[in-house]
């Protein structure tokens, strides 16, 4: 996750679309259950690779290549089409990796995305390993189940995003206006696994009155999704604004439905939040958020699992 700052890198986005909106959710088949031991392995790969090329996956380093190529090899594998695309930022080039699940509706995708990139200081296996690796875990139900869904299934890893979202917004600015009014909701992970954990979901619907306000119509049908998930685990949540801090941020300014889950970066956990979660009031969600301490070390086992249930959950719910 970015520091909060303006991303003036990128060429403005169109005007916002008449989308087609994720619809209001029913009765779906109940998401398979998924191995933290297997999210974590990824991780530890992850780590494996900073180590080797200088302690990062930063834009345009080494490391942050093999990072892509350790992902597309998994999903080649398991049946996904995969894409890269290619862009610059500040004289370093760099890539998205896209990847199609066969089958669904072309004409109504639902998007998954999770940031690549690591700071220059660490590994970043929080920020955003743990994104990163969960939706890959996610992918690969996909496979393992054979998954059919109605909308068509489409997962991404960004790359810049840490210099101001430019990997998302690369994308986004590429699509056309018909291939934007296909995206029906973008799903956005972003530090999953905070140490000193919170289970913030972006508020679709402003349901907290504060801040920025709720995100495109549709938006709030996601939160509910999420919400729901975490009810049934006896874990309550908290709304956390749309506040551009990550790369759901191109497709909201497009009028994409858009939502997800955060565990906190830089902020301090309140003695509210304490009571209500665990963990220790007054101090970081994640004390090592863009330094080098960022490893797998840094990791809530405990946040990682729930939120990569969640996740999959979510895709199974919101993919009918």
């Amino acid at each position: 996750m970015r520091h909060l700052r303006t991303a003036g890198t990128i060429v403005a986005l169109a005007l916002p679309l008449s989308l087609t909106l994720v619809p209001a959710v029913q009765a779906a088949p109940a998401a398979p259950d998924v191995s933290v031991k297997r999210v974590k392995a990824h991780l530890a790969a992850l780590q494996d690779i900073a180590e080797r090329n200088g302690g990062n996956r930063a834009h345009g380093t080494p490391g942050y290549l093999a990072s892509v190529r350790y992902i597309q090899g998994k999903l080649e594998k398991a049946g996904f089409t995969t894409k890269l695309q290619t862009f610059t930022f500040a004289g370093a080039t760099s890539h998205n990796l896209i990847a199609d699940w066969p089958g669904g509706d072309p004409d109504q995708v639902l998007m998954v995305g999770a940031h690549l990139d690591s700071v220059a200081e660490g590994p970043g296996i929080n920020d955003n390993g743990s994104g990163s690796a969960a939706i890959l875990e996610t992918a690969l139900q996909v496979s393992r189940s054979k998954l059919k869904p109605g909308k068509h299934l489409r997962f991404a890893w960004w790359g810049t995003e840490e210099a101001g979202l430019v990997g998302s917004y690369a994308y986004v600015n590429s699509l056309s206006r018909a291939e934007r009014s296909k995206i029906a909701g973008y799903l956005n992970f972003d530090m999953i696994a905070s140490p000193n954990a919170g289970y913030f979901l972006y508020d679709g619907d402003d349901s907290d009155g504060e801040g920025e306000g709720p995100g495109p119509k549709g938006s709030a049908t996601i939160e509910r999704v999420l919400r729901d998930h975490f009810k049934k685990l006896g874990v309550p949540t908290r709304g956390t604004d749309f506040d551009g801090r990550s790369d759901y941020g191109p497709f909201i300014a497009i009028g994409v439905p858009a939502g997800g889950i955060f565990t906190g970066a830089e902020g301090r956990k309140t003695k509210a939040e304490a009571r209500l979660w665990g963990g220790k009031a007054g101090a970081p969600y994640d004390r090592c958020y863009h330094r080098a301490c960022d490893t797998l070390r840094n990791i809530d086992s405990r946040a990682l699992a729930r939120n990569t249930g969640a996740i999959v959950h979510a895709v199974w719910t919101l993919s009918r």
